[in-house]
């Protein structure tokens, strides 16, 4: 299950907070040498410097994965980081070898625990559910087009990459000040507040991180089977329903392709229509962007028999490509950038003009 390696560090490359990468040679059963990309989490296994000995994980990278190119870096077994003191009792990713102790938000001893355990509803706040991590910045700048001072917060979930870090999206957006927050929930962890469950995420996004509206999705790394239920994006009906039962506004983002070379992705992935038709048991506005020409046809016509269980919502996506330009990094999507395929970024960017109509 896992294919364990041993390599030395040889170069430090460019990096991000939380994230040390690094040019490491690995060491093969039969004692050949190779080179490969190393992803260390420095708050789980401190820095790595040239020379250091590395335990490695390699499989993502064996099987090219397309999100998993790194070997990950387990521990620095020569040099050890000194133990970290601090509060938290919330262990994520529990009960595997790198199992994380963190202060959750709605914990007894966090300093937010009363707020957390009287809070009763998010008071209709607008919380977009979207598939894929790649949305949330094409939400962000629907939000922030038309309402520039809305606080948004993310709620994380667990169904692709486990520590926050691994987004360089998420670092950059909170860099530059468009986003005001990260809630990492379920096994997810290294957000600015940890929460148990995607319900407690929601009521710490609103009551303690003061967000206007709310993103929920999952981390970089979505994992599908090419099933009808085997992906990682059917969390996204259960984020509608959760939103619902806290009194918040269910936006559903239509995850979107119009060039997806997978024919059940294009147009209307299966996976919205899946999770928002038959796991999302709550009503929510699921927003259809008004776009142009036969595609756009084709995709009012694939979400249409959403309408039997939910609101449809036609928007205009008037001006918002200049909104997903002014991005402070380009937009990307399965390798796939803005000029590739304009319908993935408009659809999540329809999706926040739509929640900021709701403010």
């Amino acid at each position: 299950m896992i294919r364990w390696r041993r390599g030395e560090v040889r170069e430090l490359l460019p990096s991000w907070p939380g994230v040390s990468v690094c040019l490491v040679t690995v060491t093969e059963g039969d004692g050949r040498g190779r080179s490969c990309r190393a992803l260390a989490y420095t708050d789980l296994v401190g820095e790595p410097r040239p020379g250091d000995a590395v335990l490695l994980n390699t499989g993502a990278l064996d099987l090219g994965l397309g999100t998993g190119g790194y070997a990950l870096v387990v521990a620095l077994p020569d040099r050890l980081p000194a133990d970290r003191e601090g509060p938290g009792h919330l262990v994520k990713a529990r009960y595997t070898p790198l199992q994380a102790t963190v202060e959750g938000a709605d914990e007894q001893d966090s300093p937010h625990h009363a707020t957390l355990r009287d809070a009763g509803g998010v008071a209709g706040t607008p919380v977009v559910v979207a598939d894929l991590h790649s949305a949330l910045p094409a939400v962000l700048a629907g939000v922030l087009r038309d309402r520039p001072g809305a606080r948004v917060v993310n709620v994380m979930t667990d169904g692709g990459a486990l520590p926050a870090a691994f987004s360089r999206t998420l670092g950059v957006l909170r860099e530059e000040g468009l986003l005001a927050g990260c809630v990492t929930t379920g096994q997810a962890f290294g957000g600015d507040l940890e929460a148990v469950t995607v319900h407690s995420g929601l009521l710490a996004a609103r009551h303690v991180l003061d967000a206007d509206v709310v993103v929920v999705c999952q981390g970089p790394g979505n994992l599908g089977t090419g099933t009808p239920w085997g992906f990682s994006g059917v969390s996204c009906g259960e984020a509608v329903n959760a939103a619902a039962v806290l009194d918040g506004r269910p936006v559903a983002s239509l995850r979107l392709s119009e060039a997806d070379p997978r024919p059940r992705h294009l147009g209307v992935s299966h996976h919205s229509l899946t999770a928002y038709g038959r796991v999302a048991l709550a009503r929510a506005d699921v927003v259809v962007p008004l776009l142009p020409g036969v595609f756009g046809e084709r995709v009012r016509a694939q979400a249409a028999p959403l309408g039997a269980r939910h609101t449809l919502v036609e928007v205009d996506v008037e001006g918002l490509e200049d909104a997903l330009r002014a991005l402070p990094m380009k937009p990307s999507t399965m390798g796939r950038g803005l000029e590739e395929d304009r319908a993935s970024f408009l659809g999540g960017a329809a999706a926040g003009r739509h929640a900021a109509s709701l403010l």
